[in-house]
């Protein structure tokens, strides 16, 4: 039996299982661990420069493609502390990531040493697993757990603790004959399917609402052979959106309080059936709950058996991993379609493509300032079907949710239910790690790339390009925007007289506008980075084209600023029948219709 340290072991038990790319910072408590790696040489390793970044950077590699799990790695104390916000993210959108922290000696563990934290009780809430390795014989079963968890049932994170002298100590491993536990994943009887479809065959007003369980399942294109079969419109989640490409018949936009079309909301609500596939009826797509379900049969088919009826009881529920569910929906509905016994279900087909017509916000705004809205057409027009969006939260999220368009699963990353500042640009770099040759473009407004700005030099070190748009408007604006109610706009500025700002640049960019404080150019080019400023609406697309090609040609991120007018209120509401327009409301143009399948 070959002998080696139980840190070898761990590094070997990663490269089998193929989680081979952690993001990360050596420190003095794991860097026995960073000592395998090295020898090893079968795990790609990207630098952060904060550990918070390094664990967003696993997210964003993981949801990038069907099968990953990022890995973050951090010494004792604060670098397993500040991953936790990564840890909260992944476990609430079901994400699967692996954090490796190391920790001061078992035996001093009690003795409050320098930087010994009791990390796996603190980040227990928000992992599957939280385990401090007291034995160094128990490394290769807790990291085989790991892989079992993560993989298992709904998908998650799981941290592990490894005190440094376990680390170093000896144990017998063979890795020639280490096998990956086996994956248990819940699967829809046929008997449940032929239920399921028996009471959607009694509705007239059916819909598909599909979440991002569907994306962790890789099943999008059984989705669309569903909708397909049955002749269904879809409503993607937040978290689904892509799952059915927004040009085709039978998407019929996203519902919702915040990032929602007009026409999803309207279909949604003239519905009177929906089959929820791998979603949590998150509180952000539903509103209130009495205006959301009045009138309509629910079918909830979920990897998770206590999401079933966690937000509201549905008339039928099917404990299920999406693809698993999805697989026989298709083979019984194709049965029906051949046998001729599914209900036609053209003319409600035709209501819907009727709303997505007619349905629009105006987008086509000549101001100066800019407005958003104008941002987002641009941003589709030049980016186009292929182009994978990352973002985060606040108005540039919900603007974009509103705005972009979607073609396909993955190409919409955001961390949906925790929405942590600072999440796009590391998690742009993971999903540039994951999918070098991508058009991978970061969405964030100001303050969200503030947070975490530094990892910039991250991109430009380790070659990572792609493009990121920050909508600048100086404001917390979605904040800004929630404090109407209590009739203030308080410590939610961000905008300074910046003593830098009068200076000008070498290039023809424009100044820093005065009063907008940061000047996130200089900043972005001090990192190592290339970056462009915006002030007139006709200047956004070359500007786009450009950083497209400077991002090709440097292999660096590409920072685009688009100076908005400060104050925009952007569409949302408390109920699906009660959302507040703001903006002027407008017929689709040619151009628009498009984008989402209308042709006529």
């Amino acid at each position: 039996m070959p002998r080696m340290r139980t840190v070898d072991a761990a590094v070997r038990i990663l490269e089998i299982e193929g989680a081979t790319q952690a993001f990360g910072l050596p420190g003095a408590a794991i860097n026995p661990f960073y000592s395998a790696m090295r020898a090893h040489g079968g795990i790609n390793h990207v630098l952060a420069r904060h550990v918070e970044a390094a664990s967003h950077m696993a997210e964003g590699y993981t949801r990038a493609r069907a099968g990953n799990i990022g890995v973050c790695i951090g010494t004792s104390g604060p670098a397993g502390t500040d991953m936790i916000t990564g840890l909260y993210s992944a476990t609430a959108d079901s994400i699967p990531i692996l954090a490796i922290t190391g920790q001061a000696p078992v035996a001093r563990l009690h003795k409050e040493d320098f930087q010994a934290v009791d990390i796996s009780a603190i980040a227990a809430p928000v992992t599957k697993m939280a385990m401090t390795v007291l034995e160094p014989g128990q490394v290769p079963g807790a990291f085989a757990q790991a892989f079992h968890l993560m993989r298992s049932g709904r998908p998650g994170p799981v941290l592990i603790d490894l005190p440094i002298d376990v680390q170093m100590a000896e144990i017998d491993f063979d890795p020639d004959t280490y096998q990956p536990l086996p994956v248990y994943k819940p699967a829809a009887t046929r008997a449940q399917v032929e239920k399921a479809l028996d009471m959607l065959a009694l509705a007239h007003r059916p819909l598909i609402v599909a979440g991002g369980g569907i994306v962790n399942a890789d099943a999008a294109d059984l989705l669309v052979q569903l909708a397909e079969l049955l002749d269904v419109p879809v409503v993607p989640t937040l978290m689904g959106w892509g799952t059915i490409p927004d040009d085709h018949r039978l998407a019929a936009g996203m519902a919702g309080l915040q990032t929602a079309h007009r026409y999803g909301n309207a279909t949604l609500l003239a519905s009177d059936f929906v089959l929820g596939i791998g979603n949590r009826w998150a509180n952000r797509h539903t509103g209130g709950l009495d205006t959301y379900t009045k009138g309509r049969t629910f079918i909830h088919v979920d990897i998770e058996p206590t999401q079933i009826g966690r937000v509201f009881t549905p008339d039928y529920g099917i404990v299920s991993d999406a693809k698993a569910a999805l697989e026989k929906f298709v083979t019984v509905a194709a049965e029906r379609k051949s046998a001729g016994t599914l209900p036609d279900r053209s003319s409600w087909v035709r209501e819907c493509l009727d709303r997505k017509r007619t349905m629009h916000r105006k987008t086509d705004f000549e101001d100066v300032p800019i407005k958003p809205q104008r941002v987002y057409r641009e941003m589709n027009r030049v980016f186009g079907r292929d182009a994978r969006y990352v973002t985060a939260i606040g108005l540039s999220q919900i603007a974009g949710g509103q705005f972009l368009h979607v073609y396909k699963a993955r190409n919409w990353i955001n961390c949906g239910q925790a929405g942590p500042l600072g999440w796009t640009l590391p998690a742009a770099l993971g999903v540039v790690a994951a999918d070098p040759t991508a058009t991978v473009v970061g969405l964030s407004g100001d303050y969200d790339f503030q947070f975490l700005i530094e990892e910039l030099a991250v991109g430009a070190q380790f070659n990572l390009p792609y493009i990121h748009v920050v909508v600048n408007n100086s404001y917390l604006g979605l904040i800004r925007q929630a404090q109407r109610q209590f009739d203030m706009n308080y410590c939610v500025s961000l905008g300074f007289d910046n003593i830098n700002a009068e200076e000008g640049r070498a290039d023809d960019s424009p100044a820093a506008p005065k009063g907008y404080g940061v000047d996130h150019l200089r900043v972005a080019e001090g990192l190592g980075c290339k970056a462009i400023r915006v002030t007139e609406p006709n200047e956004i697309a070359s500007a786009l084209e450009q950083a497209t090609v400077l991002a090709r040609e440097h292999k660096v991120p590409v920072v685009v600023e688009i100076v908005l007018e400060t104050i925009t209120n952007i569409a949302m509401g408390t109920e699906l029948d009660n959302v507040n327009e703001f903006e002027a409301l407008a017929e689709a143009s040619d151009e628009d219709l498009m984008t989402v399948g209308i042709f006529d």
